[in-house]
């Protein structure tokens, strides 16, 4: 018999791809054939994980379908409507008989829904309850819908039988098959645990292969590696896209303070952004260097404290590293995870508030309590490091049941 084919879908980011590639790998090394819908400059990373790479925005880029609607995942909606029939053409001749989507990806969503396949979504956040978060949105100052992510919403609904659809659908795609949860499971509650059912608890970190063949390096990535303080600050990317005045304040206010404190070193990283010159060499000062963009990996083996808006790739990244965080969070999840680690001991508040302002006394004193209670800081992020590794080596039985619904079909 022909092995099974499952169908992957990603949209054209970092950290959602990121998750979806151990996953990748795993089903791959069972004998499936994963086809994996996403953007071309993953291409390479699909195949080395056994993937077969699929051009998701081959007949239309994703900027082409809705370059207007705000937050920036709407428009994945705007897609999904909108290119339905092509995609849906496309992966129907490759006979799936499973579809696995990264949340944000609506349009793996209507490839399972119309094709009759069962579907797993890899959720993209900490604790993303659909319906608190679609109310959050709702009142969003951000929100700004394009008529063509409107239309596409209306597709949705009349021609694909979403009766749910909206431009927020990005956030509504638990799956009655199974939702692969992207954090071991004690960061959340018994009922934050029941709202996600069906659930595995797969993590965000890569494989233990992956994480194996990292090698360490030798080039310091601080000016000052000796420094019994070593910051490390970072946003992430998607912060930039609406945020860039409130990150660049506070990145100063890191900076000033790190320029005066003794034995103090820094590294700030733009997460790829596109800012003014002129305001990004405004936070080079003594012992503070300012990068484009960072290999958090590396880093955070350096760090001695990390400066997070808690990504939930940075901030498991970090917790594995066993590097204790200030929490700074923008939106989104972020703010739940940064209380989160602080209720669990791993990481002290940078500000009372997401995106209230930062004066460098506010980061001195954060920097002193990270001081102060570094000890027990770092027994609990050894805690905390020992359930990635649990969720880690459970990650066969997660793809057992992945496998099983291959075979099934509702």
């Amino acid at each position: 018999m022909a092995s099974p084919t499952v169908v992957f879908f990603s949209m054209a980011d970092d950290g959602h791809f990121h998750r979806l590639r151990p996953l990748i790998a795993g089903l791959a090394r069972r004998g499936l054939t994963a086809y994996v819908f996403t953007g071309r400059r993953f291409a390479g990373q699909v195949e080395r994980a056994g993937g077969r790479f699929v051009d998701l925005f081959s007949a239309c880029s994703l900027e082409q379908a809705d370059d207007e609607s705000l937050p920036v995942p709407c428009r994945f909606v705007t897609f999904a409507g909108a290119h339905a029939e092509s995609v849906l053409r496309e992966a129907a001749a490759l006979e799936p008989s499973l579809v696995v989507h990264d949340g944000f990806a609506v349009i793996g969503r209507v490839v399972a829904t119309a094709l009759g396949l069962p579907y797993v979504n890899v959720c993209a956040g900490h604790n993303v309850d659909p319906a608190r978060f679609r109310a959050l949105l709702a009142t969003d100052p951000r929100v700004r819908l394009s008529p063509r992510c409107l239309r596409a919403v209306e597709l949705l609904r009349e021609r694909y039988g979403f009766s749910d659809a909206s431009p927020f659908s990005y956030v509504a795609g638990l799956s009655p098959f199974l939702n692969v949860y992207c954090e071991p499971p004690e960061y959340l509650t018994d009922a934050e645990r029941r709202a996600l059912e069906p659930v595995a608890f797969f993590g965000s970190l890569p494989s233990i292969e992956d994480l194996d063949a990292r090698g360490e390096g030798a080039t310091p990535l601080f000016e000052n590696p000796a420094a019994s303080t070593r910051v490390y600050a970072s946003f992430g990317t998607v912060v930039w896209w609406y945020w860039v005045r409130e990150a660049l304040a506070a990145l100063d206010a890191i900076a000033e303070a790190v320029e005066a404190t003794p034995e103090a070193s820094a590294v700030l990283s733009l997460g790829r952004a596109t800012v003014d010159p002129a305001a990004a060499r405004r936070l080079a000062r003594p012992h503070v260097s300012v990068a484009p963009y960072v290999d958090q990996w590396a880093i955070l083996r350096e760090a001695s404290v990390f400066v997070t808006h808690h990504g939930l790739n940075s901030t498991h990244e970090a917790i594995f590293r066993g590097v204790p965080m200030i929490s700074y969070p923008f939106f989104w999840d972020q703010p739940a995870l940064a209380a989160k680690c602080q209720e669990l001991g791993l990481a002290v508040p940078l500000a009372p508030a997401a995106r209230a302002p930062v004066r460098p006394e506010d980061v001195a004193t954060a920097l002193a309590e990270v001081g102060r209670r570094r000890e027990a800081l770092t027994a609990r992020l050894a805690e905390a490091r020992a359930w990635e590794w649990r969720t880690i080596e459970g990650r066969d039985e997660v793809l057992d049941r992945i496998v099983e619904l291959s075979s099934q079909r509702p």
